[in-house]
């Protein structure tokens, strides 16, 4: 007898939302142009890029949900981009970002440094894939998406970082006449963030270009982001600028603010308190629900590894 072991954060497919249902909404879309349902259903997929057809890809089985898909009228319009304002309604400042052009720069311990445009990245390193992931910000609410993107693997692997390269700093753009809150001296701009080599090897990091099977909108941090899903949402850093393989740990923006309530790892542990409040629970975008917050954020048979014989770090905030 085969017998299937389900993973920590799945559920039975039935609860899910089902496939063929969330492509329904998807084709019926594409066929409206205008009117209420485009209005109220995707209020918040202004300013995206064209250039990206996010329409065609295809879902990855193996990255299932323990819950259905948080619409999209809430998870592209109660977002954090500081560069725009620190309040959750920055989704129309957010769309004074400038997108395109967009390069990148590959940079640090490589054997090549490169500066790179976001279609011309996505053409070497073949292409998009969707994947469904949980996110769970530091500040106790959640959401499930479906992130169209690639494994950071794969830009890694194209960058050919150096042996003694231990550590990815990933930093976004610096344009304070565009994102007025980088004018504040108080902020370590430009917005930095930082994985290990075994971090960003892993399966689950994910560079991500499109959401709900179209282009990342700006407010959630078009053209590039990356999305961690066992670590807290503020290591998720949005619109990336560089990419620098280092020996050095990064500073990251929140450990440089406060790095009495903000270290480098922040792995979701629901043990670990926040300073100022517990991680035990989580609110859930679009319901009234509150779930239990799970370890690694239900990801540990994929991450849990790497983090062993670190007792003495601040894993978890």
């Amino acid at each position: 007898m085969l017998i299937r072991k389900r993973r920590g954060w799945e559920i039975p497919e039935s609860a899910a939302t089902e496939e063929a249902l969330f492509h329904d909404r998807r084709r019926l879309l594409k066929g409206v142009a205008a009117g209420s349902i485009l209005a109220s259903g995707l209020a918040g997929l202004r300013g995206i890029r064209p250039a990206f057809a996010e329409d065609a890809v295809t879902r990855n089985p193996r990255y299932t949900l323990d819950r259905p898909i948080t619409d999209a009228k809430y998870s592209t319009t109660y977002n954090n981009f500081y560069e725009f304002g620190p309040d959750k309604t920055v989704s129309d400042a957010a769309q004074a970002l400038k997108t395109e052009p967009w390069t990148i720069k590959i940079e640090g311990m490589v054997e090549k440094p490169i500066t790179i445009g976001v279609d011309d990245l996505l053409k070497r390193v073949g292409g998009t894939e969707e994947r469904l992931y949980r996110h769970r910000c530091v500040e106790t609410w959640s959401m499930a998406v479906p992130w169209t993107g690639f494994a950071l693997s794969k830009l890694v692997d194209m960058a050919k970082p150096l042996g003694s390269a231990t550590y990815l700093k990933m930093t976004t753009f610096m344009d304070p006449a565009m994102a007025p809150e980088q004018n504040k001296f108080f902020y370590p701009w430009p917005y930095v963030e930082g994985l290990t080599m075994a971090e960003a090897r892993n399966d689950l990091a994910f560079l991500v270009t499109g959401m709900y099977g179209k282009p990342v909108p700006k407010q959630d941090g078009a053209p590039l982001r990356l999305a961690v899903p066992w670590k807290y949402g503020f290591k998720s850093v949005k619109s990336i600028v560089s990419f620098e393989f280092t020996d050095k740990r990064p500073n990251t923006f929140w450990e440089a603010l406060q790095s009495s309530e903000y270290g480098f790892w922040a792995n979701v542990n629901p043990d670990v308190p926040h300073p100022r409040w517990s991680q035990a629970t989580e609110r859930v975008l679009g319901t009234d629900e509150r779930r239990p917050t799970l370890m690694w954020n239900g990801y540990g048979e994929y991450v849990a590894d790497m983090y062993k014989g670190l007792t003495k770090e601040r894993l978890f905030v």
